[in-house]
């Protein structure tokens, strides 16, 4: 499997399935692109350079590569095109496709708590950089994206108890701004409407300075 080495994607490090050319001439499995082009400024995940959605191209001499050359499946030892690799993985039955499962590092009383959203980290919605927290979130929008003008959903808001991730701020920037200058989780009891819970969050900002 070494000549495979240089046609896995960089993004899921399996044998490239679809593979598809950007502009700036990386390619990656058509699946993983299309998780990187659903936000208005799209940016490759190798060098950041910013590309537009229709630009994407089928990566035929890739296909053509891996449809040339033969793999062996760690798992079965069925020999196929690497082209079939990634899909066969999926379907092997001798492929162990149990997750890890969870062990606390000590003995608790308290039960986990299942389906909770995630308030700690965000995603821009112009270029898709995601694991932000609040304050790097508004920072790097407000900087790297100053002159957008394009209308997106807060993702913040949108992980709210009374959000709607439908909802298109007409004034993206400017929201952020007025309103996510500080952390929610400092102020914000979340079982509690959203209007008494901004007013809380305003006071007790304001006490706090």
């Amino acid at each position: 499997m070494a000549q495979a080495d240089n046609i896995k994607c960089p993004v899921c490090l399996d044998v490239f399935e679809n593979p598809v050319r950007i502009p700036c001439k990386h390619v990656f499995c058509q699946n993983c692109i299309d998780m990187q082009i659903n936000v208005v400024e799209p940016k490759c995940p190798m060098c950041r350079a910013v590309f537009n959605r229709h630009s994407v191209r089928p990566a035929g001499d890739i296909c053509i590569k891996i449809s040339n050359l033969e793999g062996t499946c760690t798992s079965c030892s069925k020999k196929m095109a690497l082209s079939l690799m990634k899909r066969h993985s999926l379907e092997c039955n001798k492929v162990d496709k149990k997750y890890p499962q969870f062990k606390p590092i000590a003995p608790t009383t308290q039960s986990p708590k299942e389906d909770l959203p995630n308030r700690s980290t965000f995603q821009c919605p112009y270029c898709g950089l995601a694991n932000l927290a609040c304050e790097s979130f508004v920072q790097h929008c407000l900087t790297k994206h100053k002159d957008s003008n394009a209308k997106v959903v807060c993702p913040i808001c949108a992980s709210m108890p009374w959000g709607d991730p439908n909802r298109v701020s007409a004034n993206f920037l400017n929201h952020l701004d007025l309103r996510h200058r500080f952390e929610y989780d400092m102020f914000v009891d979340y079982s509690r409407p959203e209007d008494e819970m901004m007013q809380a969050a305003i006071t007790a900002s304001l006490q706090d300075h």
